[in-house]
């Protein structure tokens, strides 16, 4: 589904990323950890082509296409999406049209039944998360994810400002956008995690985990003892393993 090489990247005249190689196989599910400031977010909007980013070298894989030079709306309609940990107010603008707009041929109907899914069918005749909740701005963030439908689903702290019971109801969400209530040897859509807190774990399971520290992945392992680690001793102990270290 994707695979990164080498990648570097600059925001401005500074290098974030650097050496970054990924691989995320199709119907898998990742989670990417580390402390704040190392790139995560960055990492996630080079994926999805935003144009303050500079790709100096490497590459960008979706699908078997090259899509490192392509712009941000041809990456969404081959298929990628992402959920944002800030994303804009867009007064004038009401969240049903969007929701419209950018479905893959779904009726009122349908789109009514997905609002209804994660409690936003009251929202749709409201300005994008104008005086929306943090919660509600998520749900708002994942109902739009759910009638694009892509194949690529990029989750920027999904926790991040819920509360419990929102993130019980996003955590079902995510994981059947996710497909994760089917075997997983038929499952298509893939994910890409950030997550601090390691709540969404909760709900959905990830194949694999990687920890970023300085722009740059410097160990991979299974998710749940990845968090483990980082909740007893901090990821101070990352700098300190020798895998991190060999990285």
């Amino acid at each position: 589904m994707l695979e990164i090489t080498d990648l570097h990247v600059n925001v401005g005249d500074k290098e974030v990323l650097h050496d970054i190689n990924l691989r995320i196989g199709e119907g898998e599910t990742h989670a990417l950890m580390g402390p704040n400031g190392s790139g995560k977010s960055t990492l996630l909007m080079a994926i999805m082509g935003f144009g303050n980013l500079t790709v100096t070298s490497g590459s960008i894989v979706f699908k078997e296409r090259d899509i490192t030079r392509l712009p941000i709306n041809e990456r969404a309609r081959m298929g990628i999406g992402m959920l944002f940990q800030r994303p804009p107010t867009i007064a004038g603008l009401k969240l049903g049209k969007l929701l419209s707009a950018t479905s893959r041929g779904l009726s009122e109907e349908d789109i009514l039944r997905y609002a209804r899914s994660v409690n936003m069918d009251e929202f749709l005749d409201r300005d994008i998360n104008v005086g929306f909740s943090g919660g509600e701005i998520k749900r708002s963030e994942l109902l739009q994810l759910k009638v694009q439908q892509p194949d690529l689903v990029m989750l920027d702290e999904p926790e991040s400002g819920v509360d419990l019971e929102n993130m019980a109801l996003m955590g079902g969400a995510i994981a059947g956008l996710l497909e994760k209530d089917i075997h997983m040897v038929e499952r298509h859509k893939s994910g890409l995690i950030i997550t601090h807190t390691g709540y969404i774990l909760d709900y959905l399971d990830a194949d694999q985990g990687h920890v970023m520290i300085d722009g740059q992945i410097r160990c991979h392992g299974n998710p749940r003892e990845i968090l483990r680690v980082v909740k007893e001793k901090g990821y101070r102990e990352c700098f300190r393993c020798p895998a991190c270290v060999r990285v």
